[in-house]
């Protein structure tokens, strides 16, 4: 007499169902470690952009300024042709240094925003969250990029109506928008770290004007290295703007540039500027 058939597996001892009701039974692991880092710096970075959807006021507000500085300044100077630009018409010159310093005057007052949060109850409701601080300020900080990005888009044009010969290569207009987040990053997370340090609207916007025009003359933004004096030059070598332009010049323009130099002291920069923030993050919600 033959063997009966073996019994066919039931649906139960199917792997796949059984991990599928495994997950409804027990909640799948949370991320953790550095898994955790870039969702919530997207999260935050989505969240300060939501804010510009709702007011785009600063936006058209901040373009009054570099539009200025094109037409008056930059004509200006062209038709004395009184400083130094290896050749390059001067408006042409001056386009990068104006893209960099309207990112720069969007982001060195960003720490004003963050006080208005500790002020409405939100940074503390922020900080008992498992966030962690570094997202928290990197968030803050590429949203301060992006919004210079866009910023700079604006100049882009100006410029371009103007006359000034940019390049219109998408890697290199890909690169251009990487340097003015990362410069942007690092004056945002000055600002902050400012911030924590003076814990006071009105002290931070005085620090804020004291710094921002020095930091502005004391780069290459206006003219080159070469025709400032020796103690400006040392000044202009440890800022951060004068590596923005630069790199900026090279893109846009293909002058002569140190692309590399440029992106790895603004990456330093940032990450410094992020480090600094997050750690005076905690004393602005005491």
């Amino acid at each position: 007499m033959s063997e009966a058939p073996a019994a066919p597996r039931t649906a139960s001892a199917d792997p796949d169902r059984l991990r599928g009701i495994g997950l409804l039974l027990r909640p799948p692991v949370p991320r953790a470690g550095w898994r955790v880092l870039p969702a919530r710096v997207g999260a935050m970075c989505a969240v300060e952009l939501q804010k510009l959807r709702h007011d785009r006021t600063e936006l058209y507000t901040r373009a009054v300024q570099p539009a200025l500085w094109l037409l008056i300044f930059g004509q200006t100077f062209t038709r004395l042709k009184a400083i130094p630009t290896g050749g390059v018409p001067y408006l042409d010159y001056l386009a990068p240094g104006i893209i960099a310093q309207s990112a720069m005057f969007i982001a060195i007052f960003y720490g004003i925003q963050i006080i208005w949060e500790r002020d409405a109850g939100v940074l503390n409701k922020l900080l008992v969250t498992p966030t962690p601080r570094a997202a928290l300020v990197t968030g803050k900080a590429f949203a301060a990029g992006v919004k210079s990005v866009i910023q700079a888009l604006v100049v882009v044009v100006i410029a371009a109506l103007l006359g000034v010969a940019l390049t219109w290569n998408p890697l290199r207009l890909l690169a251009v928008a990487a340097v003015v987040v990362l410069g942007s990053a690092f004056f945002a997370c000055l600002s902050m770290t400012i911030a924590g340090i003076v814990l006071s609207r009105d002290r931070l916007m005085g620090i804020g004007q004291a710094i921002t025009m020095p930091l502005f003359f004391g780069s290459n933004a206006l003219y080159p290295v070469d025709v400032m004096p020796g103690w400006l030059q040392a000044v202009s070598k440890a800022n951060p703007l004068s590596y923005e332009v630069d790199a900026l010049r090279g893109l846009l323009l293909g002058t002569p540039a140190h692309l590399a130099l440029d992106f790895g002291v603004l990456l330093l920069a940032a990450a410094l500027g992020v480090a600094a923030a997050s750690a005076l993050l905690g004393r602005l919600a005491r």
